[in-house]
């Protein structure tokens, strides 16, 4: 009879270090970091050196948000100054908005969500960046306002150039 009672004993035991395994790991991925995969796991991080994705990451967001003011302001000289000379990506974003605005209307909001993020290659004054994104939180005024539907992501190699101080866009594909 003492062989049948160890027997409860086991499963109960078991059952409970099953149940602590598994808070265990939803504390765990609880605690994951939600942001977006910006570097390679081969990469070594140093205080001296941040990994490139981040420093990439850090200009995407400001060139992103610059681009977002200019499209709020229909201001299509803020928004050339974004692109190098000559780009094919600026002279089609520079069109657009001349749409949206000869029709009357301007995009409130744009916010651009970087989901990943990889360094191609880079010389002192140009980067090329694999960058996933989409565009979200978009709003339309003018006559009725309507938010517009997310972006799906996508995938484009997006090369900047050094500009002074500044990095432009040079070309998207």
């Amino acid at each position: 009879m003492t062989g049948y009672r160890a027997i409860p004993s086991l499963v109960i035991a078991m059952l409970v270090a099953v149940a602590l395994g598994s808070v265990a790991a939803t504390l765990v991925g609880l605690h994951r970091d939600p942001a977006p995969r910006v570097a390679r796991e081969s990469d070594p991080p140093s205080v001296d050196h941040p990994r490139p994705e981040v420093e990439a990451a850090a200009v995407l967001a400001a060139w992103d948000a610059d681009r977002a003011e200019a499209w709020s302001a229909g201001d299509v000289r803020r928004l050339r100054s974004l692109y190098t000379p000559g780009s094919v990506a600026g002279e089609r974003d520079v069109a657009m908005l001349r749409r949206w605005l000869d029709s009357g209307l301007v995009v409130d909001g744009l916010r651009t969500q970087l989901l990943a993020l990889d360094e191609v290659r880079r010389s002192a004054d140009r980067w090329v960046l694999s960058v996933t994104d989409r565009l979200v939180d978009g709003v339309v005024r003018g006559g009725a306002d309507r938010r517009l539907p997310d972006d799906a992501p996508t995938t484009r190699i997006v090369t900047l150039r050094l500009v002074g101080d500044r990095w432009l866009v040079s070309s998207v594909r």
